[in-house]
């Protein structure tokens, strides 16, 4: 036999003996992200069962905006039914099956391009073309022929749809991640930027790579100048949140202890540097606004100030520059704060990282039926005065690396998600092996997802 022939066996008889090994909650075998049966539950099990963002209420303002949505082969529409109202419906002509409407807009009524159907704004069909020829035929009633609804609701100002219509409500579905974030009134924010990338990884390999901070350390070596990076989980049902525990951590604005550069002997500089890097290099988190009035600290503070006291008044220097912009404050007392953490996964497919008046906003999704690459969606929010928000356009790219703008730390990260997917083709990796402490939100992922798939709790394969 062959050289690369007896690898080949080799690597198939190891995979076949791992398949009947159990494995412990912290390992993920590799087929959960290569396997196309895999994705084909996904398709059937998962993303028809699970509340989504679809985008956000200011893209919709007034009636007849409209909102599109494709998961795998489904297409939605979000469309203003009324001042107050949103409806939903699956995005098809029910003549001959025409996607009806594509990206965003407004309309009066939502026309098919094809045989000029026609429907209201609340899914009835309003004019069929000759409509008299099916005159006597069965299940040619408006009932029959009107848009079929889709479950539509809100929360922070995110619109998010289920397709089905017996799902648990959307709060009851998201608790208790309104609960513990709800201070910081995303509803409040606007968009900063939102672009849209294609990255050549499993959906699921590009979720992982912002559910844990594991990473930081390795993949994003120049944060360590400004922080330091040894982080907890915690779950909450199929979700998790990501922190850093201040008792492990020194302050923010100091190097990494495992650097073994000192604490700073003056903080100012230190916060000043820290914000503007943040701001260089990923232009979220902290609004523009927020960047600017850290500035103070180094004329309005002494160079003997402890880290906690410039930490606090840097804080206070934001609130003031917001406050006296027009832009608003939110309310939030230091155990909110504590309890809301700084990394949230909504499962499974929506993660955020926020700060005071400003966050970063991710959603991840199959690129149609190719389980090897993903839509990976960006949005930066910051809070603005009422009006005051910049006009933007979604920029959309086919290959990641197209976009000249991501910054250095996505750019990090998508490098590591496209090399993470060729590398788990190998056969010398047959299992993800989390860790236990830092990247728990992971496991309890993939706990929910072989609840939802059928799979088999003791190999977290399929049951056979």
């Amino acid at each position: 036999m062959a050289d690369n022939e007896m690898a080949s066996s080799a690597g198939l008889q190891r995979r076949r003996e791992a398949a009947d090994v159990t494995l412990p909650d912290f390992m993920i075998p590799k087929e959960v992200y290569l396997d196309p049966e895999i994705a084909k539950l996904e398709k059937e099990r998962l993303w028809p069962k699970v509340w989504q963002v679809v985008g956000r209420l200011e893209e919709i303002p007034s009636v007849g905006s409209y909102l599109t949505y494709e998961i795998c082969d489904q297409s939605i529409v979000v469309i203003r039914t009324a001042e107050d109202r949103l409806a939903a419906y699956h995005n098809v002509c029910s003549h001959r099956g025409m996607r009806l409407l594509e990206g965003r807009g407004r309309t009066q009524e939502i026309q098919c391009r094809f045989h000029g159907w026609r429907y209201g704004l609340d899914g009835r069909v309003t004019f069929v073309l000759e409509r008299q020829d099916w005159a006597g035929c069965p299940h040619m009633s408006d009932d029959d022929l009107a848009l079929k609804p889709v479950r539509v609701d809100t929360w922070g100002g995110w619109i998010f749809i289920n397709l089905d219509p017996n799902a648990k409500p959307l709060a009851e579905y998201l608790a208790p991640v309104p609960e513990r974030v709800g201070p910081f009134e995303f509803e409040k924010w606007r968009y900063r930027w939102h672009k849209t990338v294609v990255v050549r990884c499993n959906w699921k390999v590009a979720i992982e790579a912002f559910n844990e901070f594991y990473h930081v350390t390795a993949t994003h070596a120049q944060l360590q100048q400004y922080q330091d990076d040894i982080s907890r989980c915690e779950v909450h049902g199929d979700h998790g949140m990501m922190y850093y525990p201040p008792e492990l951590n020194r302050p923010w604005g100091a190097p990494a202890a495992r650097t073994g550069l000192p604490l700073p002997k003056d903080w100012r500089p230190a916060l000043v540097a820290a914000t503007r890097h943040f701001e260089q290099t990923l232009k979220a988190i902290w609004s523009p606004r927020a960047v600017l009035a850290t500035h103070r600290v180094l004329t309005e503070l002494p160079p003997d100030t402890p880290p906690e006291v410039a930490l606090t008044k840097m804080v206070e220097f934001w609130k003031e520059a917001a406050l006296a912009e027009g832009a608003g404050w939110p309310d939030i007392t230091p155990e909110q704060l504590a309890k809301a953490g700084f990394d949230w996964h909504v499962f499974p497919n929506f993660i955020f990282l926020m700060g005071y008046d400003g966050g970063i906003f991710y959603r991840v999704r199959p690129y149609g039926d190719d389980h090897e690459r993903c839509i990976f969606d960006i949005w930066s929010l910051v809070r603005y005065v009422p009006g005051g928000e910049p006009t933007i356009e979604h920029e959309y790219y086919e290959r990641w690396q197209d976009c000249d703008s991501l910054g250095l730390i996505l750019t990090q990260d998508f490098m590591n998600m496209e090399r993470v997917h060729a590398g788990m083709k190998s056969d010398g990796f047959s299992v993800a092996r989390t860790n236990p402490l830092q990247e728990t939100v992971i496991a309890n992922f993939h706990r929910a997802l072989r609840r939802y798939l059928g799979l088999d709790a003791r190999t977290g394969r399929r049951k056979k």
